[in-house]
């Protein structure tokens, strides 16, 4: 078993944004793609983003036993992540990076044990929250407000995780997260 880093925030935390930074500075992490039962969005491509299942693809899998774990995060969209792309990964030697919602990263981080770092990135405040997800105009406002509510039950969960950074500043975030990361990779 190869060691995984996992990072888990609630949505506008800027979780991918720190993500990106790290895979330009570590080149053995290597990012791991989950599965997901919704549709592409906009540019998204399947394989590169996503694996694009159908939602019967995705419950023939999940009986098959093809994925490490998954879960519905919304009402009939399922994430999850394949034990092929985790074997992928560790065949080359590299360290899996996890980039998934928060009960996904709990539940990778209760899998994977001592081998896995997971990492709750948080929001400086609910506030600021708000402004960075309509900053995006990406949602429509009714997302927006699903999102910022489903955020206090995530904020909830951050003691589950190995670390909390809170992304105030995004460069003393990733520097923060740098440094546990390379403690981690050094243990």
């Amino acid at each position: 078993m190869g060691k995984v880093v996992i990072f888990s925030a609630p949505s506008g935390s800027g979780k991918t944004t720190i993500v990106r930074a790290l895979l330009a500075r570590y080149g053995r992490f290597e990012f791991s793609i989950s599965a997901t039962s919704r549709a592409p969005r906009g540019t998204e491509r399947d394989g590169v983003d996503y694996y694009f299942l159908s939602p019967g693809e995705f419950r023939d899998r999940v009986a098959a036993g093809d994925f490490v774990e998954w879960e519905e995060v919304y009402a009939g969209t399922c994430y999850g992540t394949l034990r092929s792309e985790v074997e992928r990964i560790w065949a080359k030697g590299h360290v899996i990076l996890f980039d998934v919602d928060v009960m996904g990263g709990i539940n990778l981080k209760r899998i994977f044990g001592d081998e896995a770092c997971s990492i709750f990135i948080q929001p400086p405040s609910i506030g600021e929250l708000r402004r960075r997800l309509e900053g995006r105009g990406t949602d429509a406002p009714e997302v927006i407000e699903k999102r910022v509510a489903k955020a206090s039950f995530e904020l909830a969960q951050a003691p589950a995780f190995d670390h909390v950074v809170v992304n105030d500043r995004l460069n003393e975030a990733v520097a923060e997260t740098c440094a546990i990361l390379d403690e981690f990779l050094t243990r």
